[in-house]
């Protein structure tokens, strides 16, 4: 019913279907002095077929990032390399793209799914740690989040902290605008009190100015991160000392799950609207 919506709305928060569109879009960000996070759309994939070109696709961008010297990194889906087949699959494919990645000094992030997937993603990445250094997306609205976040940074381990976009019951997860906000700037205070660098990725103008007024403090490795195409000209004109900013930036033909997740992210549609007449 709302495809054709959707359609126009990806145009401006997904880079194109290619790696080409991909690397198009990080350098005109890089000559921004904005760093990318690229991620090739896909998840919930269950054929051989579709995992082995995932994969193949990382290690093809890694190459470009590599290449050109991109200010760039890269997120991975746990359920687009395997996990929605076995924990295994997710491992084998998770470790070849991360030691790839090591050998071109390319930064990877593990990206997080929805709540089935939280134990095996954070597992996940903790094998991980003992390969290269690497970073995990963690969900404030998620409410065992504030002791993920607690063991990770234990562990030396790099968070991209995000509000989160999957829909989840009320029981294991946060569900109203400001209990979302609450704890995102609770887990937000721990990072910087506790974390050598951490990302904040938020469209939360209030959290942002607050980060930043935070790390005069502090003076942690701090990125502020925001998804391509919503409030971008607000990052663009960012001007912190000490501060790194980045887009994530998805490309690849797999756009529709990623578009509905952004109309439901972004509940107030005021923002939405805002996004199409933004870069």
């Amino acid at each position: 019913m709302f495809e054709w919506i959707e359609r126009i709305f990806s145009k401006k928060w997904i880079a194109g279907p290619t790696i080409d569109d991909a690397i198009k879009v990080a350098k005109m960000l890089n000559k921004k002095n904005v760093g990318v996070i690229l991620n090739y759309l896909g998840e919930e994939l269950k054929e051989e077929n579709e995992i082995n070109a995932s994969v193949e696709n990382y290690f093809e961008i890694i190459d470009e990032i590599s290449e050109k010297r991109l200010i760039s990194d890269i997120a991975v889906k746990p359920t687009q390399i395997g996990l929605s087949i076995s924990y295994e699959k997710a491992r084998e494919n998770y470790l070849k793209i991360l030691r790839y990645a090591k050998v071109n000094d390319v930064f990877v992030w593990l990206d997080m799914e929805a709540s089935n997937y939280v134990e095996p993603t954070i597992k996940l990445y903790f094998e991980g740690l003992l390969v290269s250094r690497e970073g995990i997306a963690i969900q404030s609205y998620l409410k065992r989040s504030n002791k993920d976040v607690e063991d990770i940074v234990k562990r030396n381990g790099i968070i991209r902290l995000v509000k989160g976009a999957y829909k989840e019951s009320p029981e294991i997860a946060y569900t109203t605008w400001k209990e979302k906000t609450e704890n995102y700037r609770r887990i937000m205070h721990y990072l910087f009190e506790n974390a050598a660098e951490f990302t904040v990725a938020t469209h939360d103008l209030k959290l942002v100015k607050e980060a930043v007024e935070l790390n005069k403090h502090y003076n942690k490795n701090v990125t502020i991160a925001m998804l391509l195409g919503i409030k971008n000209k607000f990052l663009f004109n960012l001007n912190a000392n000490n501060i790194k900013k980045a887009l994530y930036v998805p490309y690849g033909e797999k756009w529709v799950d990623y578009a509905r997740r952004r109309f439901r992210e972004a509940s107030n549609i005021i923002l939405v609207l805002r996004s199409l007449f933004e870069f």
